[in-house]
């Protein structure tokens, strides 16, 4: 199954295992002081902090945190600077990643994510050596136990989106990020809930990896996405289901 459908269901898993440790309300309080500091503290001026206080609260985190990483990212409280950058390379079976950061000091982050690379026989790669494999579009993943396919797909065409694709159990919702505000409010108003939703880098075409090459790629995301300074990981794998299915055991 292709990596970004079946990955952001074991990323789910993941992450509310890391909440209960603090980490991924410590990754989410970063997006926010960054887009605070960007477009300012009102989420009815700023889109980008709107999203990042969405996510925070999809992630249970209190109301307080969210408050206080907007006082950081305007200066009320304080000043934490972070600065985004993507890093590019290469896994196993030449998947193509992209990384995206949030860090205060790239000259920590930058070495640290070429470890993790070399560590799985990947290689960190220079800037735009993958990034036209990548576009950025509005995704929701589905379950098809929420609702069918000619249901989302009517949903999901009349207000925007390009394309409904199955992955097994899953459904993929793409649109324009332009249309990603409208698709999910549409998605609510129907009640059906999202394993995932977000703007992302999607791949335009996947690698088929199999074995011992599928584990360490999907060893790789998990690495990767376990850094303190990483805030999304995209990558075109694709592998078979019994592999995806093992990874989402091992989370449960």
């Amino acid at each position: 199954m292709a990596g970004h459908s079946h990955w952001a269901r074991i990323k789910r898993k993941k992450g509310a295992n890391d909440a209960k440790r603090g980490k991924l309300w410590s990754k989410l309080a970063r997006k926010i002081i960054v887009a605070a500091r960007e477009g300012g503290g009102d989420p009815a001026d700023n889109l980008q902090l709107r999203y990042a206080i969405e996510e925070a609260k999809d992630a249970n985190m209190p109301n307080d945190n969210i408050e206080r990483a907007i006082k950081k990212g305007t200066g009320e409280d304080g000043a934490e600077r972070y600065e985004p950058i993507i890093y590019e390379g290469y896994g196993p079976g030449g998947v193509a990643f992209m990384v995206e950061c949030l860090t205060d000091n790239r000259n920590r982050t930058a070495p640290a994510m070429r470890k993790i690379f070399e560590k799985s026989g990947g290689q960190l790669g220079q800037s735009n050596c993958v990034a036209w494999m990548f576009s950025r579009k509005g995704s929701f993943v589905v379950s098809a136990a929420q609702a069918d396919e000619e249901t989302l797909l009517e949903l999901a065409l009349e207000h925007g989106a390009d394309d409904v694709t199955p992955e097994g159990d899953l459904f993929e919702i793409t649109c324009d990020p332009s249309a990603y505000q409208q698709v999910k409010q549409a998605l609510t108003e129907a009640g059906i809930e999202a394993v995932s939703s977000e703007v992302a880098l999607v791949p335009q075409n996947t690698v088929t990896i199999a074995g011992d090459q599928a584990r360490k790629v999907l060893q790789l995301m998990e690495e990767l996405e376990d850094h303190d300074d990483v805030q999304n990981v995209y990558a075109n794998f694709n592998v078979p289901d019994e592999l995806m299915a093992e990874a989402e055991q091992a989370e449960a």
